[in-house]
């Protein structure tokens, strides 16, 4: 083609006019469509000036101006005035660069700049009004005031998977999920996985011994039959549902629920990281992905994507975790709509401050409960979701039979096994009762059975405050559950199943709750016991354990099945009478000022050579479980204890008036040779029970 330039002919090739016109259409949305984390010299030409990579850029932006003095980029002109390089160097390093937010390598600094709209002055005048500092986004170029709400900000758009500029959204990158592995499993989350309701993969390494105890308890469930149908009703990355599949295999069916869709998605994926099948769900769309063909075999995982009260409303189950992020009140009539007989639900509460009485109005509202702060008050917890438990069974003509109760610092596991029938039910909500707790020496006892109104209530404390003090001296909290937390024949069985899958971080804890389900110290522990070592019936079920033999299960006639019957009613009876105290008394709550206390298990040997059943408790790690009122379990406390101002005394027993002396006691110097000869000959014969 001819070109005309100052009256100049001139020839230009055809084919290099349409090279320039196709780069100069290429070149715009290169630019515009840029990733604003793209580490390259192609940055996006609407970046802020307040996002830099280093303190240099910064100062170059005033070198701009060829004066002596220069002004701050970031400031306006009456904040800041301009000044010589040096005195800049320090405003911009202390003032902009150091309360930056950095992300990917970029600085988000601290804007001073009219940038972001001011409210109005009483005059209506906006020049007047204060210019307030703000940082820009660098993803979206949001100003946000605040440095803790920029990292906020930006955190959930890492969440998000929004990396472009512009609300681009995309999954984030393969590169950007971190593997986490527990008990043989691998998973893959976010990288801030740990934060509740901000991503869409929570996974909390702290519920490590959580998932191993709820673990234990499908294991023992899949040992009584199989295969088991077992949900876990809130996945995120599905970890403990890969665990209960990898470890238990052709024993369980799995099906993995969750209702966000990132969550799904990346469940399959772990399924495919641990090299199970998936296996989706009818509801799911054609177009997705199905591994397997539906096909079912031991490696097959079931993945739903629906509200867990829809899943456990159209299926039955005979297992069921619930994990839900705080409490999981909502989710019980729908558990036990459709739970097997004889099947378990175990739940696992997370709204501590509530259950710990530190917001007393939302128990209330959720548990439909009472409760102060006491001494005791992490088993007030475990009893308050008992009762909530018992409530929603007993609304579904149903009982429960509690195997497990546990509360740390981060949650209470609740375990238990569905019974079905009226029966059942009635006797499990007649064991929902209301306690009184008397607020000055702490002192409690479960109110008595009965609609009949008491003309003194308190006379069923042991203690005699009321009398003593002025006013109103306790408190009636509850209701709550009154019935034993723990089965000693399931949790052996669980201690075995945690010894057989390694898993160390729950075997010391099923010793302690061993120990403190019997009322007994941890030197008398043994892994079978001469009582428990062919105890076959638990709530009413024969199972069938390594220790008893295929004659135990066979019944000749009418005649032996009915003795069998009376045999194991006796024994529940029995079983009943033996039943662990509730609650607990914190030694150092009831200490003596100016006293020395003993040892706390010396003090445990004391009680327990004054007559008391006695263990230490998984609730407080100072904490003594016996069936002693709390009057004689300070009075042998103060018996052992020692003056403080006696420094090189040995501990010994206090004299003591006649009427606070304990009877059929030995002296302290006693127990302790006692205890060191105990010691001598373990040291020599070896340990008896079996250590793990």
């Amino acid at each position: 083609e001819k070109v005309k330039s100052n009256n100049i002919d001139v020839k230009i090739p055809k084919s290099e006019l349409e090279a320039e016109e196709k780069g100069a259409e290429e070149e715009h949305p290169r630019e515009s469509d840029s990733n604003i984390l793209d580490v390259s010299s192609d940055y996006p030409i609407d970046k802020h000036i307040s996002i830099q990579r280093h303190l240099a850029d910064l100062e170059k932006l005033a070198d701009l101006r060829e004066d002596e003095r220069k002004p701050c980029p970031l400031c306006p002109e009456e904040k800041f005035k301009a000044c010589y390089s040096h005195k800049l160097h320090r405003h911009l390093q202390n003032l902009h660069w150091k309360v930056s937010v950095e992300f990917e390598g970029y600085r988000m600094c601290i804007c001073h700049l009219s940038c972001r709209p001011v409210k109005p002055n009483l005059v209506g005048d906006q020049t007047l009004s204060k210019m307030g500092a703000h940082y820009h986004c660098i993803i979206c170029s949001a100003t946000i005031i605040r440095r803790t709400d920029m990292i906020g900000h930006i955190n959930r758009h890492v969440n998000k998977g929004e990396t472009e500029s512009r609300f681009i959204t995309v999954r984030a990158p393969k590169s950007s999920y971190e593997v986490v592995k527990e008990s043989a499993t691998d998973v893959q989350v976010l990288p801030n996985h740990s934060t509740p309701q901000k991503t869409d993969s929570y996974f909390n390494p702290k519920m490590k011994l959580n998932r191993q105890l709820i673990f234990c308890a499908l294991a023992v469930l899949a040992g009584e039959r199989k295969p088991i149908e077992c949900l876990d009703a809130f996945g995120a990355t599905g970890i403990m549902g890969l665990q209960w599949a990898k470890h238990l295999r052709s024993s369980v069916k799995v099906t993995i629920n969750d209702c966000n869709e990132n969550s799904v998605t990346m469940i399959k994926e772990n399924c495919h990281l641990n090299k199970m099948k998936v296996k989706l769900n009818i509801r799911e769309e054609d177009s997705d992905e199905t591994v397997g063909n539906g096909e079912e075999n031991s490696d097959t995982i079931e993945v739903t994507k629906m509200d867990a009260n829809v899943v456990m409303h159209l299926r039955s189950f005979d297992f069921i975790h619930l994990d839900p992020f705080g409490t999981s009140v909502n989710y019980l009539d729908s558990a036990f709509r459709n739970i097997r007989n004889l099947g378990i639900v175990s739940l696992t509460s997370t709204d501590i401050s509530s259950l710990y009485a530190k917001a007393q109005h939302v128990t209330q509202r959720h548990y439909g409960c009472n409760i102060v702060r006491t001494e005791y008050y992490k088993e007030l917890a475990a009893r308050t979701v008992i009762a909530a438990v018992t409530r929603a069974a007993a609304r579904c003509n149903k009982g429960i039979e509690v195997l497990l109760a546990v509360a740390l610092e981060h949650f209470v596991l609740v375990v238990v096994r569905v019974l079905r029938g009226p029966t059942p039910a009635d006797d499990s909500a007649r064991k929902v009762r209301y306690l009184i707790h008397c607020q000055w020496c702490e002192e409690r006892v479960f109110q008595k059975e009965g609609n009949m109104m008491e003309e003194n209530p308190y006379q069923q404390l042991p203690c005699d405050c009321h009398g003593s003090m002025p006013g109103k001296t306790a408190v009636l909290l509850g209701p709550l559950w009154s019935g034993a937390l723990f089965n000693t024949g399931f949790l052996r069985r669980m201690l075995l199943e945690a010894v057989q899958y390694g898993l160390d971080e729950a075997q010391p804890l099923l010793k302690t709750l061993v120990c403190e389900s019997e009322c007994t110290t941890l030197k008398h522990f043994s892994t079978h016991s001469p009582g428990d070592e062919n105890k076959q019936e638990e709530c009413g079920v024969y199972i069938r354990t390594p220790n008893t033999s295929a004659e135990s299960y066979l019944v000749h006639g009418k005649r032996k099945s009915e003795e069998v019957l009376r045999g194991a009613a006796k024994r529940q009876r029995a079983e009943h009478s033996t039943e662990h105290p509730p609650f607990y008394y914190n030694i150092h709550r009831h200490s003596i000022k100016g006293m020395n206390m003993p040892k706390l298990n010396k003090f445990l040997n004391y009680l327990s050579e004054a007559g008391y059943r006695v263990s230490r408790t998984h609730f407080d790690p100072m904490g003594v479980r016996t069936n002693a009122p709390l009057a004689q379990f300070k009075t042998v406390l103060m018996k052992y204890s020692t003056p403080t101002y006696v420094g090189a005394q040995a501990e010994g027993p206090v004299h003591l008036p006649g009427e606070i002396q304990v009877g059929e006691e030995v002296p302290a110097a006693a127990a302790i040779k006692v205890e060191e000869a105990d010691l001598a000959e373990d040291d020599k014969s070896g340990v008896s029970a079996t250590v793990f």
